[in-house]
């Protein structure tokens, strides 16, 4: 089968660098600002956030500063004092653009969770001035966004929306598998999240093996306990204890024998089967080992062959879900502009793609795609090796990805800002130029004041002259040399006037 090995999880404080758009790296800079204008991503609110910092004599005095709900600016101090509360934290560098377009929605962040009485404190620190702390916290790129919990710190990885990250600081910040004590609990933990993980039995290995999993991918998701009566009745379980994952308006039950590792199968099993891909989706979807079958399409066009790509995924996903779900993710996604960057290749919309994200593998339609029989064939024959796979990991794509990237770099400059790209790209070509030119022009010279130094005594010096330097630079002529004739000196005399 044409499927990569798994790949590790993410662990608690240390993981894979943020995905696109990527973090900026890090570089000193001096502090930034001080204060920060914080906009309602839904609206033209405006809310003026103070940069306040924690003062380090009085951490205690300061550490409940949330009158207005606004992210404090930590000192060094917190890594001391920060055990005793939970904290989330944006370690950012006051020059990094992407932390600039953070900056809004974290006062937001700020701003909602003190106004529903959350006990996370919401924090920022200036990564570049306190580089020590960050370091200790495993600070790689900017922003970074961590929730600190006693010993622990978790990195934040999803989208960089104050709804998505609130919801991250109440996931972990919570308890690490909640119980379900009653069947509408479970009715309305089942309405408000899409996906969520439930162990049903008592004490057990399995038990022991699905806490170290939700200590380690609790930052993706929600992880319960239930007793046998709190599950709804149209769930059959074959033996117990059992984990079990509800998406997609049903249900899957972990097999050891067919799934694996349980942290595995729960990494692979935490997306629904049918997604709106983006970049940063597509990076996460890395972890799970599946294939990803994408009808990449331009949602504004609202042709018959656009949408119908569309519906032929949506009831694969559907129709099919037993068959593909343990190899397969479905979903589509708007333009072919982040799709021709990974393939470096110019694919034409509406088409298919399915993505082995795990070893830069991909799949391109051999057939002309009408009904959902024939996407089945086109992923059974990707099954069964009979369609050929593009792209890879090899040395040589590796190379063409390097030429690649820095063609792409190089146009975009230019397309952004003609002339920063000719200073960038112009002011070195002309020094080598010049180098060249200065160093050709002086051999150049050189010959030619030799050149002018051979005509010049010629030009000088009589025939007789010359005959006479050429006599004295005769060999000598056997055991003794020949002794010149010394001439006159009124001979000599009259032959140089």
């Amino acid at each position: 089968m044409l499927i990569g090995g798994d790949r590790p999880g993410p662990g608690r404080v240390r993981g894979r660098p943020a995905p696109p758009p990527p973090s900026t790296p890090r570089f000193p800079s001096a502090l930034g600002s001080s204060a920060s204008l914080s906009a309602s991503a839904g609206g033209d609110r405006r809310v003026l956030c103070p940069l306040r910092r924690v003062s380090p004599l009085s951490w205690r005095e300061h550490g409940s500063l949330e009158t207005r709900g606004c992210p404090a600016a930590l000192r060094h101090r917190f890594k001391d004092s920060r055990k005793d509360d939970i904290w989330l934290v944006d370690f950012y560098a006051p020059w990094c653009g992407h932390c600039k377009k953070l900056e809004p929605i974290w006062n937001e962040v700020g701003l909602e969770m003190k106004s529903i009485g959350s006990p996370v404190k919401v924090g920022k620190m200036d990564a570049t001035s306190y580089s020590s702390i960050a370091s200790e916290f495993g600070v790689r790129g900017y922003p970074t966004i961590k929730l600190l919990k006693g010993d622990l710190a978790y990195n934040y990885r999803g989208p960089r929306t104050k709804n998505d990250i609130i919801e991250f600081a109440h996931r972990v910040s919570g308890a690490l598998i909640r119980p379900l004590p009653s069947q509408q609990m479970f009715e309305h933990v089942q309405k408000r999240h899409r996906v969520f993980f439930v162990y049903i039995g008592g004490e057990s290995p399995l038990k022991e093996k699905y806490i170290d999993a939700a200590s380690e991918l609790i930052v993706y998701t929600y992880f319960f306990s239930a007793s046998e009566e709190v599950v709804p009745e149209y769930v059959t379980l074959k033996e117990m204890p059992a984990v079990l994952v509800f998406k997609d308006e049903t249900y899957f039950v972990y097999d050891e024998y067919e799934d694996g590792d349980l942290s595995s199968w729960i990494s692979r099993e935490r997306f629904q089967n049918y997604l709106t891909v983006d970049g940063f989706l597509l990076y996460e979807l890395g972890d799970t080992g599946k294939l990803v079958a994408i009808a990449v399409i331009d949602e504004k066009n609202t042709s018959t062959e656009h949408t119908r790509l569309k519906s032929i995924i949506q009831e694969v996903a559907r129709d099919y879900r037993d068959q593909f779900h343990r190899d397969f993710q479905f979903g589509h996604m708007d333009g072919n502009d982040y799709i021709n960057t990974l393939l470096m290749d110019e694919l034409k919309v509406p088409t298919v793609v399915v993505l082995n994200t795990s070893n830069q593998q991909y799949f391109l339609l051999d057939r002309q795609i009408t009904n959902a029989e024939d996407m089945v064939q086109f992923i059974n024959n990707i099954l069964d090796g009979t369609v050929e796979a593009q792209g890879g990991d090899s040395i040589l794509q590796r190379l063409k990805r390097i030429v690649f990237d820095a063609k792409s770099t190089i146009v975009s400059i230019f397309k952004s800002s003609p002339l920063m790209g000719c200073f960038l790209f112009g002011l070195p070509l002309g020094v080598i130029s010049i180098m060249c030119y200065g160093i050709y022009t002086a051999d150049a010279d050189g010959g030619y004041i030799e050149e002018r130094y051979e005509v010049s005594r010629s030009e000088i010096e009589s025939p007789e002259q010359i005959e006479e330097s050429k006599a004295q630079q005769e060999p000598r002529t056997g055991d003794s040399p020949v002794p010149a004739v010394q001439e006159p000196k009124d001979v000599l005399e009259k032959k140089k006037d």
